[in-house]
């Protein structure tokens, strides 16, 4: 029988590595399940040819989850994503998330406007935009990374939350896009396409 103080080493040893191996199941099963993500997401979640759809390379597996789940239960549409989520099981959706969360992203083949990349820093500074998205724009929990992110997508989105098109935020980026004029939003599309 060993000691209370080895048990205790042993036991905290298994906690501490059971995240890591369900993880790393959970990343292997969602590569299989994202192989139909892939005719809009691109190759692991890279989708340099297709901007009006989302990078999910290195996306924060919390918030790619609970867009998944938003979508399945009707609180965000789409006519592309709605009937592919539909039969997703909670698993399926952990492990699509775990999968893309793991993905290398890579750069942005965008041509950004330097000048617009100037506005939109200044823009995303003066409507202090990382202390959700974190500095380096790489996102945390249910907060998106959207560093690198499509251009066409980035307009998209901020449009749809100004204009309540889409509302699944809790309120935060409808009330931050309300203050962002047309051009504003462009700029912060060059902007956010130019990180990596």
């Amino acid at each position: 029988m060993i000691g209370k103080g080895r048990r205790e080493a042993a036991f905290l040893f298994l906690l501490l590595c059971a995240p890591a191996w369900s993880h790393a199941q959970d990343v292997q099963a969602g590569a299989k399940k994202a192989e139909t993500c892939a005719a809009c997401h691109g190759p692991n979640g890279n989708a340099p040819t297709q901007p009006q759809f989302p990078i999910l390379a290195a996306q924060t597996a919390r918030y790619t989850y609970l867009q998944l789940r938003d979508f399945q239960e009707g609180r965000r549409t789409d006519p592309m994503m709605d009937p592919i989520v539909k039969p997703l099981s909670r698993q399926d959706m952990q492990d699509l998330a775990a999968y893309f969360a793991a993905q290398k992203p890579r750069p942005n083949p965008f041509k950004a406007d330097p000048a617009r990349v100037t506005k939109g820093k200044a823009k995303a500074d003066e409507t202090l935009c990382t202390m959700c998205h974190l500095g380096g724009f790489i996102g945390q929990n249910e907060i998106p990374r959207v560093a690198g992110q499509q251009h066409d997508y980035v307009v998209k989105q901020l449009k749809d939350f100004k204009n309540r098109v889409r509302t699944n935020d809790a309120g935060n980026m409808t009330a931050v896009s309300r203050t962002l004029s047309d051009d504003d939003i462009e700029n912060l599309a060059h902007y956010l396409a130019s990180l990596y």
